[in-house]
C-alpha cells in the first residue's frame, strides 16, 4: 500500500521491535497504551492520536536519505543484535545521556533526524497546542456574551520529543509543508524497478525449477515409464 521502499523499512523497523520486546519482556509503545487505558477511565475525556501519520513520515524519511545511507539503514537494522537490559532503558531516561544519543544520530544520519524527530517534534506541538485552546461555554442566546473555560490537556509522547516540543511552543507553526511527500528521486526509481526485476526473476526462475523437478519425478515413475514405452511402441507400428 504505502510503496516498497516504506514497506521495507516497516518490515525492518517491526524485526527492530521484535528485538527489544525479546531483550526486555515488553513491546515498545507501552506507556501509549496505560495512557490510553488511564484517559478511558476519566468521564467525557477524548483521547486524540496526535502524531504525524506514519507513511507520510516513512515516505518523507526515504526520500531524505541517499542511496547508501539506505543500505547503511537497513544494513545496520537487519543485523541488530545488541543485548538491551531494562538498566539500559532506566539510563536512557537521563537527559544528558539521551542528548548524546540524539547527538550521535544527528551525525550520522541528519536528514533521517530531521524528518522522524524534528519534523514530528513541530507536528505535534502543533496538535498540542490546538488541543489546549480554550473551550467555548454554550450560549443560552446570541446576546449573551461568550465564556470560554481553559482546557485540561495530558500530552503523552516519548522523551526525546520534549525539547523540540518545548524549543517550538511559542512558534507560529505551519504542519502544510511537512505533511507533503516529495516525489521519489531517480535513484529510488530505478531501485525499485531492480527489487521489482530482482523478485519476478526468482520467482520465474523458481517456477521453472520446481516445474522442472516435478517433470522428472513423473518421469522416472514406474507408472510413467510404462505409459511412454506403450506410447513408443503405438507409434512405431
Amino acid at each position: 500500500q504505502n510503496g516498497v521502499m516504506s514497506g521495507l523499512m516497516q518490515m525492518l523497523l517491526l524485526k527492530v521491535s521484535a528485538h527489544i520486546t525479546e531483550q526486555l519482556g515488553m513491546a515498545p509503545g507501552g506507556e501509549f497504551r496505560e495512557a490510553f487505558k488511564e484517559a478511558s477511565k476519566v468521564p467525557f475525556c477524548k483521547f486524540h492520536l496526535g502524531d504525524r501519520p506514519i507513511p507520510v513520515t516513512f515516505k518523507r524519511a526515504i526520500a531524505a536519505l541517499s542511496f547508501w545511507q539506505k543500505v547503511k539503514l537497513a544494513w545496520g537494522l537487519c543485523f541488530l543484535s545488541d543485548p538491551i537490559s531494562k538498566d539500559d532503558v532506566e539510563k536512557c531516561k537521563q537527559k544528558d545521556l539521551l542528548e548524546q544519543m540524539m547527538a550521535e544520530m544527528i551525525g550520522e544520519f541528519p536528514d533521517l533526524h530531521r524528518t522522524i524527530v524534528s519534523e514530528r517534534d513541530i507536528y505535534l506541538t502543533y496538535m498540542l497546542k490546538q488541543a489546549a485552546k480554550q473551550i467555548e461555554l454554550p450560549r443560552a442566546s446570541e446576546t449573551e456574551p461568550r465564556r470560554y473555560i481553559p482546557a485540561v490537556v495530558v500530552g503523552v509522547v516519548g522523551m526525546g520529543h520534549v525539547p523540540g516540543i518545548e524549543k517550538n511552543w511559542n512558534s507560529d507553526l505551519n504542519i502544510q509543508e511537512i505533511m507533503s511527500v516529495p516525489p521519489p528521486s531517480a535513484s529510488s526509481k530505478i531501485f525499485k524497478l531492480v527489487v521489482k526485476a530482482t523478485v519476478f526473476g526468482l520467482m520465474g526462475y523458481g517456477c521453472y525449477r520446481i516445474g522442472q523437478r516435478t517433470v522428472q519425478f513423473i518421469l522416472s515413475m514406474p507408472a510413467a515409464q510404462s505409459y511412454l514405452q506403450k506410447l513408443t511402441e503405438i507409434r512405431s507400428q
